[in-house]
């Protein structure tokens, strides 16, 4: 089940992001993510109270969590987007993460199929959103998705320095 994160979400989502953490410090996984600056406990919990963080619940456990809003990142000035399109027409997945120990599962598939229709039953076509150069896993996912790769930026992103930051885009029919 898809449904907003509530405040009693706050610790799986936690958890989440610290295991992921755990296998990028173990050398298991490459992210480009730092444990202490982003994404954080005090993240999730400020996506939570904005009331744009979004997980998928199976048997009362959080297997995956995502921030989904209208708000483009500033690095998205700098892309060279499909189709220009007002705020109102976008719709921005952020920091999509999926429990490791449920990995293969396709929960990250339809966590992104569950955006996609939150887009177009908001009357966005624009879909984006981005991910470090990196992380080679989600832009195959992302590739394989049907989103275009349509800028690297280089920049400081969500407080980490040295980031190259890939800007992905798939464009819903009208």
């Amino acid at each position: 089940m898809f449904r907003k994160a509530c405040p009693d979400d706050l610790d799986a989502i936690s958890a989440i992001y610290s295991a992921i953490h755990d296998r990028e410090e173990a050398g298991l996984a490459v992210i480009g993510w730092n444990r202490a600056i982003y994404p954080t406990r005090a993240s999730a919990e400020a996506s939570i109270r904005a009331g744009d963080m979004y997980v998928l619940e199976e048997e009362g456990r959080i297997l995956a969590a995502a921030k989904i809003n209208q708000k483009q990142e500033d690095s998205y000035a700098k892309g060279a987007w499909t189709r220009p399109s007002k705020d109102s027409e976008v719709m921005v997945l952020h920091t999509l993460v999926v429990d490791p120990g449920e990995a293969g599962r396709g929960i990250g598939t339809r966590f992104v199929a569950f955006y996609e229709d939150m887009a177009a039953r908001s009357g966005c076509f624009a879909l984006r959103m981005d991910t470090n150069a990196r992380n080679a896993a989600a832009r195959a996912l992302y590739r394989k998705l049907g989103y275009a790769e349509v800028s690297i930026v280089p920049c400081v992103f969500n407080g980490i320095a040295g980031v190259n930051l890939v800007l992905l885009e798939k464009v819903l029919p009208l």
